[in-house]
């Protein structure tokens, strides 16, 4: 941890490069900009793809893994939980009736009548206990699994998530913005710090990823989630990165699905509008 505050020590002077009330539109314009003139050789698209779209080294071993994906099997874990009945005789489909052209791309978004930030997974265990089922874990397992098939019919087609014009949304959104680039925990460094100012440096034995893109693959596989050590299958959501990148600054991770993490989400995933969905994906 010493050797990630002494890289970005001169990134703690620098605050969010965007005016306090530039619009959506604006911020997304600069926040593009900032990584196509920082990584000129890389296509707008390919940075869905993560570090993986700025170093050759980590994407040839990367490529190498897609061949045969450690997430394909939760894929069709998902496909099977998606269509098992609930016990009233309905099914996630009732609750998402376009899901074979792709939703993805349209969460989350802001709904005017609660007031609230909607994900996907929050979306999917809103679908199980209005039908009196058992909502599933938030960070791993089977949300995971069903997020995964979902994600998998949607891509390819491009992030498309709306600010409407409303006070709340626009505070949630705000709140995101807030998040990602304020400093916090014991190491006093925001999302912006590694993601934004500083992303294509090394940590260690790791190059710190592009913000532009983080979200069109989630739910991810990762190899450190399916370590001994973890106890895990390797699968996590979002807001189980989220969490995991709060305490490696030392900051206390707020729960997954939030209001915070939600937030964040939503600023987050605006940022990569226009990108294609990936998901599924598998990272180091």
């Amino acid at each position: 941890m010493n050797k990630i505050a002494n890289v970005l020590t001169a990134a703690f002077l620098v605050v969010t490069p965007f005016a306090a009330q530039a619009t959506p539109d604006q911020d997304l314009k600069e926040f593009r900009e900032h990584y196509f003139k920082k990584f000129p050789g890389t296509p707008k698209n390919d940075f869905i793809n993560g570090v993986y779209s700025i170093d050759a080294a980590s994407r040839e071993q990367w490529e190498a893994f897609e061949e045969f994906p450690s997430y394909e099997i939760f894929v069709e874990k998902g496909e099977e939980l998606f269509n098992k009945k609930f016990a009233n005789g309905k099914g996630f489909a009732d609750c998402f009736p376009n899901y074979k052209k792709g939703i993805r791309q349209n969460y989350p978004y802001f709904d005017t009548k609660s007031g609230k930030v909607v994900t996907l997974e929050g979306a999917i265990n809103k679908c199980l206990t209005d039908n009196g089922e058992k909502a599933y874990k938030w960070k791993t397992g089977n949300i995971t699994y069903v997020s995964a098939y979902l994600a998998y019919l949607s891509r390819g087609n491009n992030i498309n998530v709306k600010v409407p014009n409303d006070a709340k949304a626009m505070a949630a959104y705000n709140r995101g913005k807030n998040h990602f680039y304020a400093k916090r925990g014991q190491l006093n460094m925001s999302c912006a710090d590694c993601h934004y100012h500083y992303a294509g440096s090394k940590i260690r034995a790791d190059i710190l990823s592009p913000a532009l893109g983080h979200p069109t693959g989630f739910p991810v596989y990762r190899n450190k989630w399916a370590g001994a050590s973890t106890k895990g299958d390797g699968m996590g959501t979002l807001h189980r990165r989220y969490g995991g990148c709060n305490k490696q600054v030392r900051a206390k991770p707020f729960k997954a699905q939030s209001d915070e993490y939600k937030a964040l989400e939503y600023f987050h995933t605006y940022m990569s509008n226009g990108l294609e969905v990936n998901g599924p994906s598998q990272r180091k």
